[in-house]
C-alpha cells in the first residue's frame, strides 16, 4: 500500500510539471505579407519603403538574407510552410485554387492537438477548395475575419482589420493555452490604388528600379504603390505586437515574419527566378535569440515547421514526413554570416498558378539555388511562362491574355500592363521579352552578378560545367523527394488537378498540331482523369450539414448558425457571427452532392 501511495504521489508531481511545462510553451506568431520580393524592407536598406515593425523583429533576432519560397506562387507556397514540403510533395495542394486532400495534416492542427489555440486573420492558406477535401478549417487554423475597417483605407487594401481580429483570437482562447496566430496579410498582392504613393508624399527618385523592368516614372510609381502597401501589412504587424505586449505575451512568442512569393511584378510572381521565391524573412523570440545578427544560410519557409518543432521538442509526423530541416541550430546561435555549412542549395518548383493557357495546362519548372548560380528546368518551353499571348472573350474574339501576370491585360499605367500595351517600343521590347517571351529549356544565371536574371548563362560554352553539376544535383534531389514529373507513372499528373476557380477560352496553340501524336493522346487523357479526392458532408434534419467538428443549420432564408460540436457539443455557441468561411465552403459542397447525387 506504501508504494501504491508513493506512485499515486509521483504521477501528481509529473502531472503538476507537465502542466508548468505546458503553460511555459512559447507562442507562435507567424505574419506573412503577400506578394513581396527579398529587397523591399527597409532593414535591407531599400530607401523608398519604411518598415519598422519588420526592422524591429531583425534587430531583437535574426534577418535571413537568403530566404526562399518553394514556389513563386501563394497557394503551392503556402501548403509548403504548414506541410513542410515541397509542391511537387503535396498532390493537389501543389497547384493554385485545387482541392485540398485530407491526408496533408497541417502542423497547426498537430499543435492543437498538443493544445495550441490556432487561428489566423486575413487569406488563410488559400486559394484551396479545403471542404471538398474534407477539411473542417483552413490549414492555418480558425478563421478571425469579423471585424473590418468601414470604410477600407483606400482602394486596393483589403478592408479586414488584422489587429481586431488578433484581439478577439486571444480573447476567445483559454487563459493558460499556448497559441499559434497567423497574421496572413493580403498587402501587396495587386491591385494598388494608382498613384496612391506618390499622393502619399513619397517620391520616385528615391525608387530602385529592379534591372528587368524599365526605369520610367510610371514604373517607379507603381513601385511606390507597391510600396506603400508593404508599409501597410507593416503598420498592422505594429498594432499586433502592441496587443502582444500590452497582453504581456510579447517575450514568450516565436514571431516570424516573412512573405509567401515574390512581387506581383513581370519576371517575379509566378515564376521560378530570384525575385519571384527570395523572400524577406526575419526571426525573434524575446531573448531566447540573439538579436541584430545577419545570417546568410540559405534557408527556406520550408524549415519553419520543423524548426518550430524541435524548439517545442515535439516528433515530426511519420505520414507524409517533412522535408525541410530545422533552422534551430542557427537561432541559437550568437554568430553572423554562414553558419551551418551543410546548407549548400535550395529547391523550388510551380506547376499551374491561373488559368492561363489552353485546357487549362500549366508551366512546369525547378529550380536549384546555391550561394551563387539559379538554374531552372522548363518542362515544356514551348508553352508561355506568363500565359497565352490571346484569349477568347466573351464574344468569341481573340484578345490579350497573359494572365499568369496581374493585370497584365488591364491596359492601366501599371509596370505589368505597360510592358504587354507598349512591346513593340524598342525601349520596352527587351523587358517585355525577358517576363513574357517562351523560354529556353534550361536556364542559368550568376545572381552575384545578375540578381535581376537578366542573361540565360545556360548555353554559354563558358558555364557548361556549372550547368551539368547543378542540373546533375536538381534532378538527384527531384529523384530522391519522389516529384512525379521525374518518378510517377504520369509525369503530368498535376495537369489533371482539377482548377475550381474561374475559366477562360484558349485557342489551340500551335505546338499542338507539331506534338507526337502518342503524347499529344497521352496528355488529352490525362486531362480528362477525375481524381479528385471529393469528401461529402453528412446531411441532418430539414437542412443542415454536420463535417468534422462543425454543424451547419439553417435558421432562415439565407441565414444560418455554426457549432463547434468538437468543444461545444450542446450547441449553446453561434459561430455563424464570426464569418467564418467554413459556411460558405459547406453550403458550396452540399450544392456539390446535391448536383452528384442528381447524376
Amino acid at each position: 500500500m506504501k508504494y501504491y501511495y508513493i506512485l499515486i504521489l509521483i504521477l501528481i508531481g509529473q502531472f503538476i510539471y507537465s502542466q508548468k511545462s505546458y503553460a511555459q510553451r512559447p507562442n507562435i506568431l507567424i505574419a506573412i505579407s503577400d506578394d513581396q520580393s527579398y529587397p523591399h524592407m527597409s532593414a535591407s536598406g531599400c530607401k523608398f519603403i519604411n518598415t519598422p515593425s519588420f526592422d524591429r523583429i531583425a534587430e531583437n533576432g535574426v534577418l535571413f538574407s537568403n530566404a526562399f519560397v518553394t514556389s513563386p506562387g501563394c497557394a503551392p507556397s503556402r501548403a509548403s510552410l504548414v506541410m513542410g514540403r515541397y509542391p511537387w510533395q503535396n498532390e493537389h495542394a501543389g497547384n493554385h485554387s485545387a482541392i485540398w486532400p485530407k491526408k496533408l495534416i497541417p502542423f497547426p492542427d498537430l499543435l492543437e492537438d498538443k493544445g495550441y489555440f490556432i487561428g489566423f486573420t486575413g487569406k488563410g492558406v488559400e486559394p484551396f477548395e479545403h471542404g471538398l477535401g474534407g477539411r473542417d478549417i483552413n490549414p492555418a487554423g480558425y478563421e478571425f475575419n469579423e471585424f473590418k475597417n468601414n470604410p477600407p483605407a483606400r482602394s486596393g487594401i483589403d478592408r479586414v482589420d488584422y489587429a481586431e481580429n488578433f484581439k478577439a483570437f486571444l480573447n476567445e482562447k483559454d487563459e493558460d493555452s499556448p497559441f499559434c496566430f497567423m497574421y496572413l496579410s493580403k498587402e501587396p498582392h495587386r491591385g494598388f490604388e494608382l498613384g496612391s504613393g506618390v499622393k502619399s508624399g513619397k517620391s520616385t527618385k528615391d525608387v530602385t528600379v529592379p534591372p528587368f523592368l524599365p526605369d520610367t516614372e510610371e514604373i517607379r510609381s507603381d513601385l511606390l504603390d507597391y510600396a506603400l502597401e508593404i508599409e501597410w501589412f507593416d503598420l498592422h504587424l505594429a498594432k499586433i505586437l502592441k496587443v502582444l505586449e500590452e497582453s504581456g505575451e510579447l517575450d514568450n512568442t516565436i514571431i516570424i515574419v516573412t512573405s509567401d512569393n515574390g512581387m506581383a511584378f513581370p519576371a517575379s510572381k509566378a515564376l521560378c527566378y530570384e525575385y519571384g521565391i527570395h523572400v524577406p524573412l526575419a526571426i525573434s523570440w524575446g531573448d531566447k535569440i540573439t538579436g541584430g545578427r545577419i545570417v546568410d544560410d540559405l534557408v527556406g519557409l520550408i524549415d519553419i515547421y520543423p524548426t518550430l518543432f524541435e524548439i517545442l521538442d515535439l516528433p515530426l509526423p511519420v505520414n507524409n514526413p517533412v522535408e525541410g530541416k530545422s533552422m534551430a541550430n542557427i537561432l541559437f546561435s550568437d554568430k553572423e554570416g554562414k553558419i551551418d555549412n551543410t546548407r549548400k542549395a535550395v529547391y523550388a518548383g510551380r506547376e499551374r498558378h491561373s488559368y492561363s493557357r489552353w485546357q487549362n495546362l500549366g508551366y512546369p519548372q525547378r529550380t536549384i539555388r546555391t550561394d551563387k548560380y539559379l538554374y531552372v528546368w522548363n518542362f515544356y518551353p514551348e508553352r508561355w511562362p506568363a500565359g497565352a499571348p490571346e484569349r477568347f472573350d466573351g464574344n468569341g474574339e481573340l484578345v490579350t491574355a497573359f494572365t499568369d501576370v496581374d493585370q497584365a491585360s488591364g491596359h492601366k499605367k501599371v509596370a505589368n500592363a505597360i510592358l504587354v500595351d507598349e512591346r513593340n517600343d524598342p525601349v520596352i521590347k527587351p523587358f517585355f521579352e525577358l517576363a513574357f517571351e517562351r523560354r529556353q529549356q534550361e536556364e542559368l544565371f550568376d545572381i552575384t552578378k545578375d540578381p535581376g536574371c537578366t542573361t540565360n548563362l545556360a548555353y554559354n560554352s563558358q558555364y557548361e560545367s556549372v550547368k551539368e553539376e547543378l542540373n546533375t544535383q536538381l534532378f538527384d534531389y527531384l529523384r530522391k523527394t519522389e516529384d512525379p514529373r521525374i518518378v510517377g507513372s504520369n509525369p503530368d499528373i498535376f495537369e489533371s488537378y482539377r482548377r475550381y476557380a474561374g475559366t477562360r477560352n484558349f485557342p489551340e496553340p500551335d505546338w499542338v498540331k507539331d506534338m507526337d501524336a502518342e503524347k499529344i493522346e497521352h496528355l488529352l487523357k490525362t486531362l480528362e482523369e477525375d481524381n479528385e479526392p471529393i469528401v461529402l458532408p453528412k446531411e441532418i434534419g430539414d437542412w443542415g450539414l454536420k463535417m468534422g467538428r462543425w454543424e451547419l443549420v439553417k435558421a432562415g432564408e439565407k441565414k444560418w448558425k455554426l457549432y463547434n460540436i468538437e468543444k461545444d457539443p450542446d450547441k449553446t455557441k453561434d459561430l455563424s457571427t464570426q464569418k467564418y468561411r467554413v459556411v460558405d465552403n459547406l453550403i458550396k459542397l452540399y450544392d456539390y452532392s446535391m448536383v452528384s447525387k442528381s447524376k
